[in-house]
């Protein structure tokens, strides 16, 4: 039997097979089959932290959470203060009296304190349809201190959580339009 020679064939295999193995790793491999990911259960909904006990200067207490809200119809000129649909304080001018009515929608009557930047004032409440009302006539400088009080004022009564209210325009409008 004779036995074949590649000597000959050399030059011309050596640059062949360096080809085929340079190709082969232009091949793409076969794509490796993604991990499954981490399934993260949604975040449980959290409460809002529970209000600190109010020790410090009322000054640096948080505000009662909402915001004012403007009305002006035939009536006269409202302000409420709160989230929408409750509100937490009812500021309401009766043109014909000029008075103004302070409202606390689900307070029962008792003394209610005001406190301002410039004066603290108990003033003794009513019952009224929506909770507990005291009514200031439109020229009571105790208006005037809510409304110009350093960003914020308190209403405070036993057996209720205390407000902080923050001195926002809507206090001055419903005082201006009561006054005339």
């Amino acid at each position: 039997m004779r036995r074949l020679s590649l000597a000959p064939f050399a030059p011309r295999l050596v640059p062949i097979l360096a080809l085929a193995a340079g190709l082969s790793g232009c091949i793409p491999a076969t794509p490796r089959p993604e991990a499954p990911r981490p399934v993260h259960p949604a975040p449980a909904p959290t409460t809002p932290p529970p209000r600190p006990v109010l020790t410090q200067d009322w000054r640096d207490w948080p505000l009662t959470p909402g915001d004012w809200r403007y009305l002006r119809d035939a009536q006269g000129t409202h302000a409420t203060f709160g989230q929408p649909g409750a509100p937490s304080l009812i500021l309401s001018c009766d043109l014909r009296a000029r008075q103004i009515h302070i409202g606390r929608p689900g307070a029962v009557p008792g003394s209610l304190t005001i406190r301002t930047s410039s004066t603290v004032r108990a003033l003794p409440s009513r019952a009224s349809a929506t909770g507990a009302t005291v009514t200031l006539a439109a020229a009571d400088p105790l208006l005037d201190a809510m409304a110009f009080s350093r960003g914020r004022f308190t209403m405070e009564q036993a057996g209720q959580t205390t407000l902080v209210i923050p001195a926002y325009a809507e206090i001055g409008r419903v005082i201006e339009d009561c006054r005339g």
